[in-house]
């Protein structure tokens, strides 16, 4: 996937779920505050979870929106 179509996919998944004016919202923000995605990642995503708990929320995600 080249960068333009992966910003036109990024920016369609944005605006589907949030609409287009909180898309460009989101993106200010993380322009404006340097946002880290890896720090944010390991000190926030799946904090507490374990590999059971993540693969079952997987699974229950892939069954719940079956064209994402």
């Amino acid at each position: 996937m080249n960068n333009t179509v992966l910003l036109d996919t990024g920016m369609k998944h944005l605006s589907d779920k949030l609409g287009l004016v909180e898309a460009e919202r989101f993106i200010a923000l993380i322009l404006r505050e340097s946002f880290d995605y890896t720090k944010w990642r390991k000190d926030n995503l799946f904090v507490g979870m374990s590999i059971k708990e993540i693969s079952d929320a997987a699974k229950k995600y892939c069954d719940e929106n079956p064209d994402e």
